[in-house]
């Protein structure tokens, strides 16, 4: 945890909500731990707060507050989740696809099941093939719509406290100097140098470390990954950051 400045004891409810969403990310980080135990306090301020928020971004400051709000349930919760029954952030798809099940996956903190989703996804937009095979072809990334790669990728981030996603890999890729074996390694893929295989050795949760989900399965090379990266949507979203 980021050390921060320290919260004073005066400060109100609504002047620490207001102070985390306007923070850069390295400051908000160093507010999580207030925001969380001062979550009682906070909840009844979270839905209005998220009305004045973007949600055609990817601000994991808003995935946070809405995953505060649907842990400690209750009548806000439950307003909450019937006005946006399938999820805050807004998202669309050139293909047809439904994420409102990924995305609340993602908001309920059910990574696994997030994951799943997400490669389900994966292979409708690759085609009928894929999803006949079970698998992705490194070949059938470059046709699939910028908009949908684009969906997945900001609902990961939005869920994960800015942690997880397909461009978090692309940015450690590059920091690993394009080393696949070194990347793997930091995403926790591997230990002592063995591919540790779907999905005995994930962590499924936000104690994994930054970039480990979604799962992308090199079993059979890097090609699939190598197509991801390199997929214009998330090209701009890796440079983006």
């Amino acid at each position: 945890m980021l050390s921060g400045p320290p919260v004073s004891s005066t400060e109100s409810a609504e002047q620490l909500l207001e102070r985390f969403v306007s923070a850069s990310a390295r400051q908000r980080r160093s507010l999580i731990r207030s925001v969380e135990q001062r979550s009682d306090q906070l909840l009844p301020l979270i839905p209005a707060r998220l009305d004045r928020l973007d949600a055609t971004g990817d601000d994991w400051g808003a995935g946070l507050l809405v995953q505060l709000l649907l842990q400690e349930g209750g009548g806000a919760a439950a307003d909450f989740q019937a006005r946006c029954p399938d999820g805050w952030l807004a998202v669309s798809s050139a293909a047809g696809q439904d994420y409102g099940p990924l995305q609340r996956a993602l908001m309920g903190q059910r990574y696994e099941e997030a994951d799943r989703l997400t490669s389900e996804h994966l292979r409708q937009l690759a085609g009928a093939a894929a999803v006949k095979r079970g698998y992705v072809y490194y070949s059938e990334v470059a046709a699939m719509p910028a908009a949908d790669l684009e969906a997945l990728d900001r609902l990961w981030v939005c869920y994960s406290r800015g942690r997880f996603g397909f461009s978090m890999q692309g940015r450690l890729l590059r920091a690993c100097g394009g080393q696949w074996e070194q990347l793997w390694l930091r995403l926790g893929w591997k230990k002592d140098g063995i591919w540790t295989r779907y999905p005995l050795a994930f962590t499924w949760s936000l104690e994994a470390p930054d970039g480990h989900l979604p799962l992308v399965n090199q079993l059979r090379g890097v090609r699939l990954m190598d197509a991801l990266m390199a997929h214009p949507a998330l090209a701009r979203r890796i440079d983006a950051a």
